[in-house]
C-alpha cells in the first residue's frame, strides 16, 4: 500500500490506538508520512497561516514510530499552552512528553524487555531519543531495516555516511568518536549512534 493512503494507525501498535485516538481528537493536526530521512525521525511545524503538521518517517519500527509521534505531539501541545516563549526541548516540553507517553508504557504495547529501558529514558527525556545509546540499542532489535551505527564499527575501519563521504573511525573522545575524512584528512566528531554503512 502506498504511504499516501496509510495513516499513523498503520504504523503504530494496535494496542496504542485507543489512546492515540483520544490525543488526536483533543489536539487535531495534519499528519504526513515521510520517506526515510537521515537527519531526523519526525518533526512538528506551524506555518504562517496557523496550520500545523506533524511528519514521521515511514521506515521506523512501530515502537520507534510511536515514540517519535508522541515526541512531536508533545511539541504541539507545549506550543498551544506556552507559545514560542520557551525552549523547544525545555522543562515544559519534557513534562508534557512524559505525561503523554506514560499511558503507553505497559506490556500490552511494548515488549517486556524494552520497558525498563523506556522507563529509564522517560525519567528525563532528551531532545532526541538517538542521544540515548541504551534506548537506540534496545530499539534496534525491532527495527525494520538492518542499521549500522558508528559505535559498532571497529576502530580504524572505514565507513560511509548518507551523502557518500567516507571516514575512518578513530578513538572515542568523551561522548563522541573522532573520525578522519578520507578525502580531506580533516577530523570530525561523530555521535556514537550516527547511522552509517561500511
Amino acid at each position: 500500500m502506498d504511504n499516501h493512503f496509510k495513516t499513523i494507525f498503520d504504523y503504530t501498535p494496535v494496542q496504542a490506538h485507543s489512546i492515540l485516538a483520544k490525543y488526536i481528537k483533543e489536539y487535531p493536526v495534519k499528519f504526513k508520512i515521510s520517506k526515510k530521512r537521515y537527519t531526523k525521525h519526525g518533526d512538528y511545524r506551524i506555518y504562517f497561516n496557523g496550520s500545523e503538521q506533524i511528519t514521521i518517517n515511514s521506515n521506523l519500527s512501530p515502537f520507534r514510530f510511536l515514540i517519535t509521534l508522541i515526541h512531536e505531539i508533545a511539541h504541539l501541545v507545549t506550543y498551544k499552552f506556552h507559545s514560542k516563549n520557551i525552549k523547544p526541548h525545555g522543562i515544559e516540553w519534557k513534562k508534557t512528553y512524559i505525561n503523554l507517553m506514560t499511558p503507553f508504557l505497559n506490556s500490552s504495547i511494548f515488549p517486556e524487555k524494552l520497558l525498563p529501558v523506556l522507563r529509564k529514558h522517560f525519567i528525563n527525556p532528551k531532545a532526541s531519543s538517538d542521544s540515548d545509546i541504551e534506548l537506540v540499542t534496545a530499539l534496534h532489535t525491532y527495527e525494520k531495516d538492518d542499521k549500522l551505527y558508528v559505535f559498532k564499527i571497529p576502530e580504524g575501519e572505514y565507513f560511509k555516511i548518507y551523502n557518500g563521504r567516507v571516514f575512518k573511525k578513530g578513538p572515542k573522545l568523551r561522548k563522541r568518536f573522532e573520525c578522519e575524512e578520507k578525502s580531506s584528512g580533516r577530523k570530525y566528531l561523530f555521535n556514537p549512534i550516527a547511522e552509517v554503512t561500511l
